[in-house]
């Protein structure tokens, strides 16, 4: 079975966008997103999602990634 990656680092580095100033803009703890960003989760809120993706100005797919040959932990 695959594994989804989260590419959100990716996606803020391309916006030059930092932890805090995405944290202070959705409205979510830095804790929260460092998780996010480093793929330490087993779940988001569309809520969340929603709120990164229109900081952002990105589309879920940007963020998420679905890898069918990575194995999950």
């Amino acid at each position: 079975m695959g594994k989804i990656i989260l590419r959100l680092d990716r996606v803020m580095a391309d916006r030059k966008m930092s932890l805090n100033e995405l944290s202070e803009r959705v409205g979510v703890s830095n804790v929260n997103l460092s998780k996010i960003k480093t793929g330490k989760i087993s779940a988001i809120r569309f809520s969340t999602l929603e709120a990164i993706c229109d900081v952002l100005n990105c589309q879920p797919g940007d963020i998420l990634e679905y890898d069918p040959n990575a194995s999950s932990d």
